[in-house]
């Protein structure tokens, strides 16, 4: 009788070790972490995830915060702003000659939430 138990034990633990070794393998989760633990001022956009945020471009000074990420929607780039400390803007945007790292080019961006 404690044998059917038993393997629905190992079962149900190897599919939660599984399934977190898949989320840690095919998101951001862990790397956004990092982020978020290591510089106090980083933070995940209000319209994101800790799950599908990804910075493509780091701040190279003595702070590593991200100046633009992106997720399956939008690109974001960091303002330095109080009131508006990021803008975004939707990947299928119509912006003529649009640089995803030149928040410039960003014809119709969006303010983001404050912190």
């Amino acid at each position: 009788m404690k044998r059917p138990h038993r393997w629905l034990l190992i079962g149900s633990v190897t599919t939660a070790t599984v399934g977190a070794i898949v989320l840690v393998l095919t998101t951001p989760l862990v790397s956004n972490a990092m982020l978020l633990l290591m510089e106090r001022s980083n933070f995940i956009p209000g319209e994101s995830s800790i799950f599908t945020f990804e910075p493509y471009a780091i701040n190279q000074g003595s702070s590593n915060y991200w100046l633009y990420g992106k997720d399956h929607t939008y690109y974001y780039h960091f303002t330095y702003e109080d009131d508006v400390p990021y803008v975004y803007i939707p990947q299928d945007n119509r912006c003529p000659g649009f640089d995803r790292q030149d928040a410039r080019t960003w014809c119709s961006a969006l303010p983001g939430k404050p912190r």
